[in-house]
């Protein structure tokens, strides 16, 4: 199929970016790597009447990663960022997540603030950019302002950015000290849509108990969620620690619906299933770090 007509826009700063957002109103969309907007176009679920297209903006393709995290800027293609050693050195969750992105083609081109503006809760990064409590920078013709992760997304494909807007970064805040990650999900086909997918944190404390773990899946909810586990595994050594017990209690917290590819309760089954498998992972790593 091919899209309905569409005017084209090429700015080269992010104010003129934003003029031309301004003018056009409703019915401009902004253009960055493409790979979720441009399959909507063509089967016509999406029919703009501007493309704003971002990619001659200077400064929007930098990664920086310090002590406190790592923001990502609009124009990094996931393959950059999962290239990274700097990025996945101060949060591994990036890499991870981003390694399960669809296939090598898409992440070079694809970028990961984009999946998050996205807002597809089928997609790796943003249950990443929720678990690690991370926010989205959205610059308008006002200013720029910071905006939580749990006010950003609203709904399956529906963000709170409203207007002539555009999100110019994503921020990952560093992975706390004693503390380990894991990612894992299951598809029908390699790079696929994940029927259901986990990333977790399992943080110790200085005795090397458990002291948190949470969680956050994809495919499951309308939107990203992040469930505290703790209580199933508090104070646990880390041999010892209950982890199907945390794997139930996340059955317990989701509803998930059933789709074409898979029902509700075998994305339930799943959940508990990689939840258990990923907190085992993710505290192993946690106990080697707090060596």
């Amino acid at each position: 199929m091919k899209p309905a007509p569409f005017a084209y826009a090429d700015p080269r700063t992010l104010d003129e970016a934003l003029a031309v957002l301004s003018e056009e109103g409703e019915g401009a969309k902004v253009l960055a790597g493409g790979q979720s907007l441009l399959p909507l176009l063509n089967m016509r679920l999406a029919a703009p009447t501007t493309l704003v297209d971002i990619n001659r903006v200077p400064g929007l393709d930098r990664i920086e990663a310090g002590e406190a995290g790592v923001r990502v800027g609009a124009l990094v293609r996931h393959a950059a960022l999962l290239r990274s050693a700097e990025a996945s050195a101060v949060q591994p969750l990036l890499a991870r997540a981003t390694a399960n992105v669809a296939h090598p083609a898409i992440r070079n081109r694809g970028t990961t603030v984009g999946s998050i503006a996205h807002a597809d809760p089928s997609g790796e990064m943003t249950a990443v950019l929720a678990l690690t409590g991370g926010s989205v920078t959205v610059a308008t013709p006002d200013g720029s302002s910071s905006v939580d992760w749990a006010d950003f997304f609203l709904g399956p494909l529906e963000t709170a950015v409203h207007g002539p807007a555009v999100v110019t970064s994503a921020f990952f805040p560093a992975l706390a000290p004693r503390s380990g990650t894991a990612f894992a999900e299951v598809s029908r086909r390699k790079g696929d849509y994940a029927v259901c997918g986990t990333g977790v944190v399992v943080t110790l404390d200085e005795d090397r108990r458990v002291a948190s773990a949470r969680v956050a899946h994809i495919s499951v909810g309308l939107v990203p969620e992040v469930h505290d586990l703790t209580d199933a595994v508090a104070g646990r050594p880390v041999d010892t620690a209950d982890w199907a017990a945390a794997g139930a209690m996340a059955q317990g917290l989701v509803d998930p619906d059933g789709d074409l590819h898979a029902s509700a309760d075998y994305r339930r089954l799943l959940v508990g299933a990689l939840t258990t498998r990923t907190l085992a992972s993710a505290a192993a790593e946690a106990l080697e770090r707090s060596a």
